[in-house]
Parts: C-alpha cells; sequence; structure tokens
C-alpha cells in the first residue's frame, strides 16, 4: 500500500504538486477533456469550487487524451479553453495516461487495491470522479454522470 500524500504530479503550468500539501483535506479529482460530451460539468466543478473550494477542499482538474481522443489539445491549449469557456480557477494538472502503459502514478494509485488498500477501481470515461477524504482514502468512485453539484459532491466538499 502507498500513502497518498506520497503521491506527486505537476500542474498544467508544468510546477511541481506534492499530494503532503493535501494532507488534512477533503480532495475531488477528475479525469477532463475538452471535447466530450461531459465536459460542460467544467462549469458545475467550478461553482463547487467557488462554494467549497480552498482551506478544507480542493479539486483537482487532470487531462487525459485516452477516452476517445477527446483531449488533443497541449497544456497551453487545455488552459486557455478552461480559462475562456469557463472560467475554470481550480487546480489543473498535467495531462495523463489512465488506461495503458504509461498510467500515471496518481491513477495507478486510485484504480489498484494493491497501492490504495481500499479496492480496485477503473475509469471508463472522461470526467470521472474520485473523492479522497481527510486521511488520504478513497472514499467513492464516481461514473462520468455524476454532478459535480449534486448531493453526493456537495455533502462532501462541504462537510
Amino acid at each position: 500500500m502507498t500513502s497518498f500524500y506520497d503521491l506527486s504530479a505537476h500542474t498544467l503550468d508544468g510546477q511541481p504538486f506534492a499530494f503532503e500539501q493535501l494532507r488534512g483535506k477533503r480532495v475531488l479529482i477528475v479525469n477532463t477533456a475538452s471535447a466530450c460530451g461531459f465536459t460542460p460539468q467544467y462549469e458545475a466543478l467550478q461553482s463547487l469550487h467557488e462554494a467549497h473550494g480552498g482551506e478544507d477542499f480542493v479539486i483537482l482538474g487532470f487531462p487525459c487524451n485516452g477516452f476517445g481522443k477527446q483531449e488533443p489539445g497541449d497544456a497551453a491549449e487545455i488552459q486557455s479553453f478552461c480559462s475562456v469557456n469557463y472560467g475554470v480557477t481550480f487546480q489543473m494538472m498535467e495531462k495523463v495516461v489512465i488506461k495503458k502503459d504509461g498510467r500515471h502514478p496518481v491513477y495507478q494509485w486510485l484504480l489498484e487495491k494493491e497501492l490504495n488498500g481500499v479496492e480496485k477501481h477503473s475509469v471508463r470515461w472522461n470526467f470521472h470522479k474520485f473523492l479522497v477524504d481527510e486521511q488520504g482514502q478513497i472514499v467513492a468512485s464516481l461514473a462520468s454522470g455524476e454532478d459535480p453539484m449534486g448531493e453526493t459532491i456537495t455533502e462532501f466538499a462541504s462537510r
């Protein structure tokens, strides 16, 4: 088993981001794409961030091109798309691989029971969401259609 707080990634602008800084916070991790039927969820994710984000709750968006090739852009294009179209101010991370060899370590942890200590998960499409509690444990794996402003996520974000 690996601790959630031992993980790291890079932000969309290439800066290192240690998950240790998330200790004691509730975290929503979502794989994103700019050309998906679920892309309008950026608006709800931003609303969730504005309502609950900050000291106790954080959203991390991980762009991914592995589901229908719906995120073909580079970091600058993704940043521009998110900002111009949805006013995204929550933390966007580097573009990652989720489905195959080369899977990003964050998604290895999220998907593999041997690493997360909870259970095996799978991501079937863009905008799949994971909720990680203040102790760094996965408490929910939510399908793409789960509304970011729905009861399950807003209750988690506001506790």
